[in-house]
């Protein structure tokens, strides 16, 4: 027991799926034989999410310190922050309390990895609208882990099955995106995303960079980033050996990475990098009207901790349905757990 990973997992915001997916995905055995698993959140909340999933088998071990965590399967050991009072706790919306709640569940697991008391961190969703209601000023996990961690130098990178893509920009308005388009962000991405790759155990990667105007600028008809920043990118991580092209229409490269021709791709803005991970790993069962499956991963590239998430919202209209996938919680916690060994090693 004592050598497997310790993974701390953040119970997301208080009032939505995932409390619930939380229980689903340790009511699997299978997380119990890959790694020491910890939630960061409350264990009143927990022990209601319990309920709603309907399993009553099992049980919620509170605890102050990682020290006490039993790792049993059938126990779900949670770091019981006492935040949330669930005799006055509204599922479903958003709100300060939940807000704040969600807040110091990523702050303390933030701190326990820099204390080196878990191995790697995952988090469940958290509302951005919350947080800030709450007076924390953040756009998102990627921000937070940044600030909390004092790193400048980072990216986000979604993956789903073998298509892998950073971001140059994510929670900035459009206009702004374009913006941020200079040769040394793009650089700089273009690195962090071939040693993510290596980080994955793939030897040699192959890096496509997305071009940002339609055809990537058709050599300036349509814009001139590609000329001025792109380019000049790509070309100084080619003198430093990084295999890497581009820049490659917006509209073509996700197919080819999907096919094998890249390992990842470097997206120039949020939504061109998530569109097709989401198209992907997001299917509606339009017959049965529900979810078949809500998977992929995002994870914040060039912390000195690991932090995987999952790759959907809050979901608050399914909250207190018991029926929201865990599959991208499981595929988080997999990823961890793929990066804190590939960590240990090197």
């Amino acid at each position: 027991m004592s050598e497997k990973l310790k993974i701390g997992i953040t119970m997301g915001d208080p009032a939505s799926i995932g409390p619930e997916i939380t229980v689903r995905a340790f009511a699997d055995k299978a997380l119990y034989e890959m790694c020491n698993p910890v939630v960061i959140g409350d264990a009143d909340v927990m022990a209601e999410a319990v309920k709603i999933v309907g399993k009553p088998e099992i049980r919620i071990n509170s605890i102050e310190k990682i020290s006490d965590a039993k790792f049993e399967y059938g126990t779900i050991d949670v770091y019981d922050m006492k935040l949330v009072d669930i005799s006055n706790f509204e599922r479903g919306t958003v709100s300060v309390i939940s807000g704040e709640a969600a807040f110091q569940y990523v702050k303390t697991v933030i701190e326990l990895a820099l204390a080196g008391e878990v191995d790697a961190t995952v988090t469940n969703a958290l509302n951005k609208e919350a947080i800030n209601l709450a007076g924390h000023h953040y756009s998102g996990h990627t921000e937070i882990y940044a600030d909390l961690t004092k790193t400048s130098k980072y990216s986000m990178m979604l993956a789903h099955e073998n298509l892998r893509v950073v971001h140059v920009s994510t929670h900035v308005s459009l206009r702004k995106a374009c913006d941020l388009v200079k040769k040394e962000r793009v650089l700089e991405v273009i690195r962090i995303a071939n040693n993510a790759c290596k980080a994955l155990g793939i030897e040699s990667p192959k890096v496509g960079v997305a071009g940002l105007n339609p055809h990537s600028g058709e050599n300036g008809l349509f814009g001139d980033e590609e000329i001025l920043e792109i380019i000049p990118a790509i070309k100084q991580a080619k003198q430093e050996g990084i295999i890497v092209e581009g820049p490659i229409p917006p509209d073509t490269i996700f197919s080819k990475a999907k096919g094998g021709m890249y390992d990842i791709v470097v997206a120039m803005y949020h939504d061109q990098g998530h569109i097709p991970l989401k198209v992907l790993g997001f299917v509606y069962n339009q017959k049965e009207q529900k979810w078949d499956a809500v998977s992929g991963v995002n994870i914040t590239l060039g912390l000195p901790i690991i932090r995987v998430s999952v790759d959907h919202g809050t979901a608050f209209d399914q909250a207190g349905m018991g029926t929201a996938s865990e599959l991208s919680l499981r595929n988080a916690i997999e990823y961890s757990i793929l990066l804190a060994n590939s960590k240990k090693i090197n």
